[in-house]
């Protein structure tokens, strides 16, 4: 009786829907700042802060220097030491040869590598703590119990990347531009893509619909709840769609559609208050 109530719901729902995904293609939408908000520190530099922090019993996470942490509403904790990376300068020199010559020397620049002690990371930095999405219709710590999904630490030294995805396990990024909306496309990944990497024999869906796939749930969960990220959620499955191989990138799937209805469902079902999942069930 429940899985048809549930499927009746769904079905319900499934004309809306289809409308949001043709849109999500068709409007223009927008980039979130969030993806550019950090520098993009290389290989080499990731791992010299992992070192640092594995040292100092610091825990791992998004790294920027003193100024920059202001800017994004954070401060660096009284007595914290700053993390030392390595730097790229460039310098300007004279060609010797057109000296010689008594013309004007062009400028030449060489770049040189120095380590400097500037970065910190978020958990030695302080301000609004990124709290569980909590409203009236829909408790985001319900969602994880129910769908057997554990939320944990943001350990990456890329602050660009807003959340990760891992097994059953997902980790939100602590300055994310759009906690709940990342929060949505994790969930998706689990429901969907996750278990994908436990095969080596199967099809697996390419990165760039996966990517489509999540984050069209989490515009299906934003539109049904109220909440705000439409915007960012069409324009980031419009980057990602037209990079489509072997099908209409112009258009999302039908297989697709279908995995996010059903995604979409398992996670507005999951966090309803169980007075409202009884209410629906009962009708």
């Amino acid at each position: 009786m429940q899985n048809q109530s549930q499927t009746q719901t769904q079905t319900a729902d499934i004309p809306k829907w289809s409308s949001l995904l043709v849109e999500a293609v068709n409007k223009p939408g927008l980039i979130m700042d969030a993806y550019s908000a950090f520098w993009n520190y290389s290989v080499g530099n990731q791992i010299l802060a992992l070192v640092q922090c594995q040292l100092r019993g610091i825990q791992p996470g998004p790294i920027n220097t003193f100024p920059k942490w202001q800017t994004l509403g954070r401060v660096v904790k009284r007595g914290e030491r700053a993390l030392t990376l390595c730097m790229p300068l460039t310098r300007k020199r004279r060609d010797d040869e057109s000296r010689e010559c008594e013309t004007l020397s062009e400028e030449q620049t060489y770049t040189t590598f120095v380590h400097r002690a500037r970065w910190f990371v978020v958990s030695q930095t302080c301000g609004s703590e990124l709290g569980p999405v909590t409203i009236p219709e829909w408790d985001a710590e319900r969602a994880l119990t129910t769908l057997c999904i554990e939320r944990i630490t943001f350990d990456k030294t890329d602050g660009n990347c807003q959340g990760f995805a891992r097994g059953s396990q997902i980790a939100i990024n602590p300055v994310a531009q759009l906690p709940h909306k990342t929060l949505f496309h994790e969930m998706a990944h689990v429901l969907l893509h996750t278990s994908e990497g436990d095969f080596t024999d199967t099809e697996q869906t390419p990165r760039n619909l996966r990517e489509v796939e999540a984050e069209s749930v989490a515009l299906l969960c934003c539109e049904a709840l109220n909440l705000e990220g439409a915007d960012y959620c069409r324009g980031y499955i419009q980057n990602w769609l037209y990079q489509g191989v072997g099908y209409d990138a112009d258009a999302i799937p039908e297989k697709s559609a279908q995995k996010i209805f059903r995604a979409a469902d398992q996670i507005l079902s999951a966090g309803r208050p169980p007075r409202e999942r009884s209410a629906e069930y009962a009708n």
